[in-house]
C-alpha cells in the first residue's frame, strides 16, 4: 500500500510539474518580487518578507513552499536589488531556487513610474527515491538526485503608481529537464508568463478598496486566472476574498501591527475533486519595512 501512495505521489508530482510549475501564492499581491523583477525596490524601503504555505492539508506528499526575500532601492536611485530563496517540497522532491533581482526605474510622467527586471536563479533539484519504496532496491533508474544544479534567468516590466499597477513577467526564460528517465523528460520546469494587475479605490477616509488579478499561463496546462478583492480599513486591517477559476476559493485578512511589521493569513477551499481529500490549504505571511524613503513609498501601502 505505502508503495502505491509513493508511486502515486510521484506521478502526481509529475503531473503538477507541468501544471501549477512554480509555487503558487494567494497572496500574490503581497509577494511579487517572487514573480516579477522590475517590482525591486518599488515599496521605497528595505522590505524583508517571508511566507509559508502548506497546501491541502492532509493528503500525503501534497506541497509546502517557504518563501523569503529582500528587496531595496539603491540609494535613492532608479535601481533597485533583491534577493529571495523559494524552497517547494511535492512528494519526494525538494527544489531551492535561490535569485537576485535588479531594477531600473524610468518616469514616463509625474505620477507614473515604469520598471524593467532581471532575475538570474539558481535551481537545486532533489530527488529521495527512498520516499518510493521501490521494489527492486538496485534498479539503476532509481537513484537519488542530490542538488542537480540547473541556472535561469527571467525579466519583467512593471507600471505603476500611488493608485495602481500593471505587470508583465516571466521568471524563467529557459526550460530545464530536472529528471529524465531514457532521455525522456519526467520532470521538466516549463516557462510561465505572468499578467499581474490592480487599482486602489478610495471608499471613504478610512476604507480602501482593492480588485486585483494574477493571469499565469504555462504550456500544456490551462489559463489560471486568480481575481481578488481586498478592503483595508482604518489603516490597519485588510479583509478579502478571492477566486481561483476552476481551482478554489479563498479567505484573506492581514494586520499592520506597526508602521513596519505587516502579518497575513490566507485560506484556501477546494472546487475541485480534491476537496474530497484534503481540508484546504494555509499560507501565513510576515513583512517588515526599515529605512523609508516617503518620496518613493506606494501609497497607499497595498502593493
Amino acid at each position: 500500500m505505502k508503495t502505491n501512495i509513493y508511486f502515486f505521489v510521484l506521478v502526481f508530482a509529475s503531473v503538477m510539474s507541468y501544471g501549477q510549475q512554480n509555487a503558487q501564492f494567494t497572496q500574490y499581491m503581497y509577494n511579487t518580487i517572487n514573480i516579477n523583477p522590475a517590482y525591486a525596490g518599488s515599496r521605497g524601503a528595505l522590505s524583508i518578507f517571508g511566507l509559508y504555505r502548506t497546501q491541502w492539508v492532509g493528503l500525503d506528499g501534497a506541497p509546502k513552499t517557504s518563501c523569503f526575500s529582500v528587496n531595496t532601492p539603491l540609494n535613492n536611485s532608479n535601481l533597485g536589488l533583491g534577493v529571495s530563496l523559494v524552497n517547494d517540497k511535492i512528494g519526494p522532491t525538494n527544489e531551492n531556487n535561490f535569485s537576485v533581482d535588479i531594477s531600473y526605474t524610468i518616469h514616463p510622467s509625474e505620477t507614473l513610474k515604469l520598471s524593467f527586471g532581471f532575475k538570474a536563479t539558481a535551481n537545486l533539484f532533489n530527488l529521495d527515491v527512498n520516499k518510493l519504496n521501490p521494489v527492486e532496491q538496485s534498479d539503476p533508474q532509481f537513484q537519488n538526485f542530490n542538488n542537480v544544479f540547473k541556472p535561469n534567468f527571467g525579466a519583467g516590466v512593471y507600471l505603476h503608481s500611488d493608485k495602481g499597477y500593471v505587470g508583465l513577467s516571466v521568471p524563467n526564460l529557459a526550460e530545464t529537464n530536472l529528471y529524465n528517465d531514457n532521455d525522456i523528460a519526467i520532470y521538466k520546469s516549463r516557462i510561465n508568463y505572468y499578467l499581474i494587475g490592480g487599482y486602489v479605490f478610495d471608499l471613504g477616509p478610512d476604507v480602501q478598496f482593492k480588485p486585483s488579478t494574477l493571469i499565469k499561463m504555462v504550456e500544456g496546462s490551462p489559463l489560471q486566472v486568480d481575481v481578488s478583492a481586498n478592503f483595508r480599513i482604518l489603516d490597519k486591517f485588510v479583509i478579502g476574498a478571492a477566486y481561483r477559476w476552476d481551482a478554489t476559493f479563498s479567505a484573506m485578512a492581514a494586520f499592520q501591527i506597526s508602521e513596519s511589521l505587516n502579518i497575513g493569513y490566507g485560506y484556501d477551499l477546494e472546487t475541485t475533486n480534491l476537496r474530497n481529500y484534503n481540508s484546504g490549504s494555509h499560507e501565513i505571511f510576515l513583512r517588515f519595512e526599515i529605512f523609508k524613503n516617503n518620496g518613493n513609498m506606494t501609497t497607499p501601502r497595498f502593493f
